[in-house]
């Protein structure tokens, strides 16, 4: 499966965007699917994820303000982000996460940057 991640870009703080991951295969049996995010010089941090059964888990910071969500018909998996802010400026990747680690191989990522 390849991942291919898009709707980053440049939004003033307060504003919103909605990143998509789209799958080359299906989804539908990948338990977990999640996004991450890397700022340059720090660790990839997993942000969101969803199980197949719609469980969601979130980063402390974004709780409230994100919401994952994944299409398995449509091989997809997206991260609506309201309310953002300078600290959420990164390279946003999706993957499937187990535990600690990313199981599957990683796209180009997309941009967001939150600037005014």
């Amino acid at each position: 499966v390849q991942l291919v991640e898009s709707g980053g870009g440049l939004v003033q703080p307060g504003g919103s965007l909605r990143l998509t991951c789209a799958a080359s295969g299906s989804i539908s049996s990948i338990y977990s699917m999640g996004w991450y995010r890397q700022v340059p010089g720090k660790q990839r941090e997993l942000v969101a994820g969803i199980t197949n059964g719609g469980i969601t888990r979130y980063l402390d910071s974004v709780k409230g303000r994100f919401t994952i969500s994944r299409d398995n018909a449509k091989n997809t998996v997206y991260l609506q982000m309201n309310s953002l802010k300078p600290e959420d400026t990164a390279v946003y990747y999706c993957n499937s996460p187990r535990g600690s680690i990313a199981t599957l191989a990683w796209g180009q990522g997309t941009q967001v940057t939150v600037s005014s």
